[in-house]
């Protein structure tokens, strides 16, 4: 690229992208601030624009808000070691799929892949409102189909926690050295040309 992006020196991208790629990441440490239902509905609306298969929009995200009737509730389907850290979140929310097509009950193979393109969407308006989204999937995923009252014919995808990104030491000491952004494989070793290479 010309330019260096205003990214970490182990995130410049090989070729030309927006830096709200190499930009956006996933930290753990948050401030404990609440986020308002306002901003939720802000990262919603991104995550609704998502594309889908047939335009079926497989996605169910059900959140509950720091200091909200569901909290303790939500906070309780993780796994010890992501309580620790989202106890400082602004809110949590179990993000699901439905199986199949509501126009005609077929099953739809992409409801996976379809909710995934949802999560990445909220994910990058998060960033851009300089908010923490950090997925997960270290949770009692059976727990969280009676927590949030999940009909028949859907499957819990996973977790992600929200909030204001704070300072690391707030974190647990093994945690504090993982508080910065990954770098990623070059694009050759993940993206291919007509075939998947031999060997």
């Amino acid at each position: 690229m010309d330019e260096k992006l205003k990214t970490a020196p182990h995130r410049q991208p090989q070729y030309p992208v927006d830096s709200l790629f190499p930009n956006r990441w996933s930290p753990r440490a948050m401030t404990g601030a609440k986020v308002s239902r306002e901003t939720m509905l802000t990262l919603f609306e991104a995550a609704h624009w998502a594309p889908s298969s047939n335009n079926g929009q497989p996605w169910r995200f059900v959140y509950a808000l720091r200091g909200g009737e569901a909290w303790a509730g939500m906070m309780a389907l993780l796994a010890p070691g992501n309580q620790t850290w989202c106890a400082n979140a602004g809110a949590l929310i179990v993000m699901a799929s439905r199986n199949d097509f509501e126009y005609n009950g077929k099953p739809n193979k992409t409801h996976s892949f379809d909710t995934g393109a949802a999560w990445m969407s909220l994910a990058l308006q998060a960033s851009l409102l300089g908010l923490t989204a950090h997925g997960m999937a270290g949770f009692d995923y059976g727990a969280a189909i009676d927590a949030v009252g999940l009909p028949d014919g859907y499957s819990v995808e996973a977790m992600c926690a929200i909030g204001y990104p704070g300072d690391a030491a707030v974190l647990p000491e093994n945690l504090r050295a993982l508080e910065k952004p990954n770098g990623r494989r070059p694009v050759s070793e993940l993206f291919f040309e007509n075939r998947f290479p031999a060997g």
